[in-house]
């Protein structure tokens, strides 16, 4: 494939933008080679710049569970913007979106728009220190919550892919009450409050992960830690940034039966557009100004062609009868064909699924965990990337990600993809 003007702009772009990126994932630092500058998409498929034309399964990592340039979505989005791109006022459009997040949600009383998965998060957890008192917080390692100081610890897949567990910038004493447990290991959560009885204001993860590449939990791992937060007084919060809306109506809530204090939202509730969200029961929500004394704001929040695209995804979700049926089928075509390359090839693979989400980790171990997510080859599986890329298939360019399935993508892109994986699988 040609990518001689994705070559020209990526060496413009270093000399103008960090590493010539904006996100350190697309730069493509852990498989090699240029990244690809995209032009357009449509429905399950992308566009460079050389046109070159890919099947897409990064979904801008999430949003795009419809496919991408949805016309519904599209026309929300120009409706709105005729109307004016922001006003730092109240919109009835907050309401709607409001209205619609919380009726998949029925425990969550209160939502608060924000711009970014890494706003709510930063929010809530705020939000938990102010409503309980307490300082300190518990996280999981590999589970990724956005780039706020106090959540880059022990993070997940752009930390992992680079090398760098944390980050620097992070002061110590912010980070000292970050206590990190293992995902799926209910008793380094209990070692962690019983060395610090009622000292810890919450317990953040994400339900399934996806920032360490697909993870699910074990069985009663989220019921225990629901018991445990319970019993010290803590706070239980879930980050469907990721899920939410994608492992079902509900997202993960739903799907897992959980029982959480505070819900974090982003990607899907957008339509592709930025935005973030957090949520839960009233009376934690009313710490937050102007109610309470815990300050969280933000000049485009609620920011109308955000909301006008987060409207018309929900209610095109709401109106797919058959969306999270197609979305399993699909997503279990891709599981087993990728599986039957790889054995055919005699390349050892787990493949963790749920739904729509999926990891190819190049490891004979289970992966159920940080530590052995990290045992995933990342030298074959960058062989494979660039097998799949110059065959027409758009993979994450890291080991450490989830692939997403699209309602787009027909059962033909599913076997055009598992085809690219069979020829690649070979070459590695």
């Amino acid at each position: 494939m040609n990518s001689n003007l994705s070559e020209t702009l990526f060496a413009k772009s270093r000399k103008l933008i960090p590493g010539g990126v904006n996100s350190p994932v697309r730069a493509f630092g852990s498989v090699g080679g240029t990244p690809r500058f995209i032009q357009r998409a449509l429905g399950s498929s992308l566009w460079d710049v050389d046109g070159n034309h890919y099947i897409d399964l990064v979904g801008s990592w999430g949003p795009m569970i419809l496919g991408h340039s949805h016309p519904d979505v599209i026309a929300a989005i120009h409706e709105a913007s005729v109307s004016g791109t922001s006003f730092g006022a109240p919109t009835e459009r907050e309401l709607m979106l409001a209205e619609r997040v919380l009726q998949r949600y029925p425990a969550c009383q209160r939502i608060r728009f924000v711009n970014s998965g890494t706003e709510a998060t930063m929010s809530a957890l705020r939000l938990a220190r102010g409503a309980t008192g307490r300082d300190f917080l518990i996280k999981f390692a590999g589970n990724y919550h956005g780039h706020a100081d106090s959540l880059l610890v022990a993070a997940g897949s752009g930390a992992m892919t680079t090398g760098v567990p944390s980050s620097a910038g992070v002061p110590a004493d912010t980070a000292k009450t970050t206590l990190v447990a293992r995902y799926n290991d209910l008793d380094s959560v209990r070692r962690l409050f019983e060395a610090r009885p009622y000292k810890i204001a919450a317990v953040i993860l994400e339900p399934v992960v996806g920032n360490m590449g697909v993870v699910l939990p074990n069985k009663d791992f989220l019921a225990g830690l629901r018991q445990l937060t319970h019993d010290y007084g803590a706070l239980l919060i879930i980050d469907e940034v990721m899920t939410g809306f994608r492992l079902a109506p509900g997202g993960a809530i739903e799907r897992f039966n959980i029982d959480a204090d505070l819900v974090c939202w982003g990607k899907i509730i957008g339509g592709g557009l930025p935005v973030g969200a957090y949520g839960g029961k009233a009376e934690i929500m009313d710490h937050i100004s102007p109610l309470g004394k815990v300050y969280q704001a933000g000049t485009l929040s609620g920011n109308p062609l955000a909301m006008a695209a987060g409207i018309a995804t929900l209610d095109a979700i709401k109106n797919t009868s058959d969306l999270y049926d197609v979305l399993e089928a699909r997503g279990q075509m891709l599981e087993h064909g990728l599986k039957q390359a790889a054995d055919k090839a005699a390349v050892p693979v787990k493949i963790n699924r749920v739904g729509s989400m999926l990891t190819v980790f190049f490891t004979d171990q289970e992966v159920q965990d940080f530590d052995s997510a990290a045992k995933t080859n990342v030298e074959q599986f960058g062989r494979w990337f660039h097998g799949l890329l110059k065959r027409g298939v758009y993979w994450p360019a890291s080991a450490f990600e989830a692939v997403f399935v699209s309602y787009a993508h027909s059962e033909a892109d599913i076997e055009t993809v598992i085809d690219a994986a069979k020829a690649a699988f070979v070459k590695i």
